[in-house]
């Protein structure tokens, strides 16, 4: 089985039958991309399901944070 299979996936409203477990937040440079990777490793790591960014901002460094449900 590879990693990918466990890999948090992201939504865009709490999932049916997932409890918000948490925050988490991230920087990255000015790629939206780079972020959203970011912050799906650290969902990864803390073991979540899935993941909803809930804020980006900053002009030159972005700056996100996202709900991680279980």
């Amino acid at each position: 089985m590879s990693f990918a299979n466990f890999a948090a996936v992201e939504v865009q409203s709490t999932p049916e039958g997932q409890q918000k477990v948490g925050t988490i937040s991230a920087n990255a440079g000015t790629n939206l991309g780079s972020l959203e990777e970011q912050l799906a490793q650290k969902a990864d790591e803390m073991g979540a399901k899935s993941f909803r960014i809930t804020s980006v901002t900053g002009p030159n460094t972005l700056h996100g944070t996202a709900v991680i449900y279980k």
